[in-house]
Formats: C-alpha cells, sequence, structure tokens
C-alpha cells in the first residue's frame, strides 16, 4: 500500500544558508525525492544562497555528492538526479549588505502568481534583516511564503523582537515557523488513532490514563554543534519547541476540523493550560544533567567539556520535566518528558499508560497484569505498539503474558515512506500550515519555560553528571520512581 502521488503548482524555492549541513542533509535530500516521484511541475526553481562565491557547476556538485551521502539514489537515477539538477541556481548573497540581490531577482521568476518559498536555514539573528532585504528589493509577492527554524529566539522577549521583525514583512498566514518533529508520520498518526478510531477517544482522560511519557534520546553528542549547543541547552533546544508540541498533541481536545487554525486553537489551549512551574516546584520537578565521558554504541566517547573544549559549562545536554495539564480532560495526569545526548540509543517515543485493572480476579501465580501501554514510535522503526495482557497458549491452567500489538509501518506500507522535511516543504507550497507553529503559539511556550531557567539562573543550579551511555542523571530516575512509577524500560 503506498500514498497516491499528488503534484504541487510549479514554485520557486530559495534556501538561505544553502550551502550549510541543513540545506546539504535535509532540504536539498527532500526536494529531491520529491521530484524523484513526480510531485513537481514545472517551471520548478530551486536557489541556493549563501555568502560564498561559487560558480553554478560547483554548486550542483556538492548538491550531487550530498544526495550520494544522503539519499543513496541507484545508479539507474542518474537522468532523474540530472532533472532536478537542471532546477538549482546559486548566487552568492550578503544577507546583511547589498551584494548578491539583484542575482537573486534574475533567478526568480517574474510572474507575481508564481509561488516563492524562501527557507531560512540561517542563524535567528538573520531571519529579520534578510526578511527586511526581501522587502527592500521588492521580492516579496502575494504568494510568498517565508520558512524559519527553530530556535525562535533564546527566550520570550527575544523570540518577540524576531517575530516582530518578520511579521513587518510577511502576514502571520505567510510564515511558516517549522518543527520537523511535527512533520513525522507518527506524530500525524496520533491524530488520526485519536480522532478516526471510536476505540481510544472515549478513554482518552484522567479517569482511565495513569500518566504520559515522552522521550526524545541521542546516542550522540554535540559533535560540530558546541557553539550552538552551548548557547542553548536540551530545554531550549529539544523542549521548548518539539516535546512540548508532542504534548500538546496528546493533550488537546478534538479540533473543529483540520483546519489549520483549528488544530492550532487546540493546541494553544493546552500551552495556557499548562500548570507554570517557578520558584521552589523547579528544584522538584526538574532535573538537568550533563554528560562525562563513558561508552557508546560500543565505543568509548569524550564528555561534554573535552567535546566543547572548555573547562567548565552550565548548558543541560540531558532534561527531565514533570508537567502538570490544567484541565478538566487530563487533571491529575502526570506528564514526564526528557531529553538528552549521548543516551544509550537515538530512540523518540510517547507512552500512554493506562490505570491498571481495578481488582484480578488471576492469582498471583498465573502473572502478574501490567498496565496496559500504548507506545507511539516515532524515530527509529516508526510504529505503533498496544501492550495487552492475553492468555500464554498450551494446556492446563492459566499464565497470563504482557504482548504486544505491533504495528511497524515499514512492514504495513510498501515503498519509501517520506520524511519529516518532504511533508513539510510540501505542505508549504500547498499553504497549508497545520503542522507549523503559529506565533501565539512561540509565545505560550517560552512563557512555560522562561521562568524555569530564570530559577537555574537565581539559585545557580548546576547540572547533574551522568555517564555517556547512560539514561541521564540517577533523579532524572527518581523523578518519576518517587510517584511509584518508572520510565518505559521497553526501548530498545
Amino acid at each position: 500500500m503506498v500514498s497516491r502521488i499528488v503534484t504541487v503548482e510549479p514554485f520557486d524555492i530559495v534556501v538561505f544558508g544553502g550551502t550549510g549541513d541543513l540545506a546539504y542533509r535535509k532540504l536539498f535530500p527532500a526536494l529531491f525525492r520529491r521530484d524523484a516521484d513526480g510531485q513537481f511541475t514545472e517551471p520548478t526553481r530551486i536557489v541556493g544562497i549563501s555568502r560564498k562565491h561559487m560558480e553554478l557547476d560547483e554548486f550542483k556538485q556538492t548538491i550531487r555528492d550530498a544526495l550520494t551521502k544522503y539519499v543513496a539514489p541507484p545508479a539507474d537515477q542518474a537522468q532523474i538526479i540530472d532533472r532536478f539538477l537542471a532546477r538549482v541556481d546559486y548566487a552568492a548573497v550578503d544577507a546583511t549588505g547589498d551584494d548578491g540581490w539583484d542575482k537573486l531577482q534574475d533567478h526568480l521568476s517574474s510572474d507575481p502568481n508564481k509561488i516563492r518559498a524562501y527557507y531560512l536555514a540561517t542563524s535567528p539573528d538573520l531571519f529579520g534583516p534578510i526578511a527586511a532585504g526581501l522587502q527592500k528589493r521588492g521580492l516579496v509577492t502575494p504568494k510568498s511564503r517565508i520558512i524559519v527554524e527553530k530556535p525562535i529566539g533564546k527566550d520570550g522577549k527575544s523570540a518577540d523582537a524576531i517575530n516582530d521583525a518578520i511579521g513587518a514583512v510577511f502576514a502571520e498566514n505567510q510564515i511558516y515557523r517549522i518543527d520537523h518533529y511535527l512533520g513525522k508520520e507518527t506524530v500525524q498518526n496520533l491524530m488520526a488513532l485519536r480522532f478516526a478510531n471510536a476505540l481510544f477517544e472515549p478513554i482518552w482522560n484522567s479517569a482511565h490514563i495513569d500518566h504520559v511519557q515522552i522521550t526524545a534520546a541521542e546516542s550522540i553528542g554535540v559533535a560540530g554543534r558546541g557553539p550552538y549547543y552551548d548557547g542553548s541547552g536540551a530545554i531550549r533546544d529539544m523542549v521548548q519547541n518539539h516535546l512540548l508540541q508532542l504534548l500538546c498533541l496528546v493533550a488537546m481536545e478534538p479540533p473543529s476540523s483540520l483546519d489549520a487554525d483549528a488544530v492550532r486553537d487546540e493546541k494553544l489551549k493546552v500551552l495556557k493550560s499548562l500548570e507554570p512551574i517557578r520558584g521552589d516546584a523547579v528544584s522538584n520537578l526538574t532535573v538537568r544533567g550533563q554528560y562525562r565521558a563513558g561508552v557508546s554504541e560500543g565505543a568509548a566517547v569524550p564528555g561534554y567539556l573535552e567535546e566543547l573544549g572548555k573547562p567548565s559549562s552550565s548548558t543541560e545536554t540531558f532534561v527531565a520535566l514533570k508537567i502538570s495539564v490544567g484541565n478538566w480532560r487530563f487533571s491529575g495526569v502526570p506528564f514526564y518528558i526528557r531529553s538528552g545526548k549521548r543516551l544509550p540509543e537515538r530512540v523518540s517515543e510517547i507512552t500512554i499508560v493506562f490505570k491498571p485493572v481495578p481488582f484480578s480476579i488471576f492469582g498471583t501465580s498465573m502473572g502478574q497484569i501490567p498496565a496496559n501501554r500504548l507506545v507511539i514510535r516515532l524515530q527509529p522503526d516508526e510504529g505503533i505498539k498496544l501492550w495487552l495482557m492475553i492468555k500464554e497458549p498450551g494446556p492446563g491452567g492459566v499464565r497470563l503474558q504482557h504482548v504486544p500489538l505491533d504495528m511497524s509501518f515499514a512492514a504495513t506500507f510498501d515503498g519509501h515512506i517520506p520524511e519529516a522535511y518532504e511533508r513539510l516543504l510540501m505542505d508549504v507550497i500547498r499553504g497549508n500550515a497545520t503542522l507549523f507553529m503559529r506565533r501565539d503559539e512561540v509565545e505560550a511556550a517560552w512563557r512555560f519555560i522562561d521562568p524555569i531557567r530564570e530559577q537555574w539562573a537565581i539559585t545557580n543550579d548546576q547540572p547533574r553528571p551522568y555517564v555517556a551511555g547512560t539514561w541521564g542523571p540517577v533523579a532524572s530516575i527518581g523523578l518519576v520512581e518517587r510517584d511509584g512509577r518508572t520510565w518505559n524500560e521497553d526501548l530498545a
């Protein structure tokens, strides 16, 4: 079973930061796959922008190399690669100056009705200047869209400044704040699971759900992102955007439709209902950690400070929080979320833990009865598991066993499952903003996160050390276990 490919209108997409890691690793491969599947119509153009002076053939070769590395297209796709590269242009532009903008203009269609998408794969401090530069040169048309990467600022105040600068040029419905987690197939299936099945929605509440866990673990360290990461940390890099958005999709009320604002209105209600974590509550409800040297994936790895090349740092590479949602549906249901680097494996998943049966008619000799769990795996091996109790086959007495109903996307659906950026880029071209954050969502998320960070600074709370290759500081285990619960141990 494969999805039907729906073509999109011809468009021009301009990638600022076109020679950067994100462009080569994610954006160009995503555009190539959509072109290879026949989703583009003519004349569609792709323009790379950076400060580097580079000949067009040289730039095309760097893209060809990136496709070989990150897509590994078979040899018989040579013609498809050539077709894709024929769409590519390049211009060296000074985002904060005047050089190169006229060359960009030459590469764009003069038709004001053609879709233009400006992707800002740059540092956030350039978002405002680039938007202003586009306006100054008359490059913003009614069918223009601008796509900005997270993080949107370092706190609420800086986020407001960035949003003000972009909003002075582009209308809110032209601004696409991208969060690649929301483009993952399983994340979207969470909405289908909840709202297209009569089975779950009646029990999707505090009467039946004991607690929710959200984990986003990485086995790698900061690698080449050290300077950026040290100015950000896990709570800004992952929690403020990715994990809070996942929490919203779990906790939101059914929207009236799949219209972008209908969905985002319900997510905003969740963000506004998060019970603030301030003052002394911060030490009780949050844990931050920083990895030390250890073993990851069978190899010895350095600690965070060694990778960073600094004698000390108060930046957390791990964070865990216990969050309460103050509404009727989820009152009393804790959400435990955690994210970190140099953990035992790369895995992201949501676990819905239901309340145990109120009374067991089975004796202890027949086996323990753990609570039912719904596990939504975002990466890798996307899929959904529903853990149930069944009788173990065999003659004689009853023996209970805890087993999953396991739906793997790779096993269920044939062919290539589009990656997040493939889906999100095509949504931008279609003008579908459902999976993108609205400004008021960004503001509400920062209002929740800022008091936590401020309290850490006031108390000079230092990250707790944890050995690379473990599941974070011991205190993060205590965060859950003092409530009589435990982190999901079936991550492998």
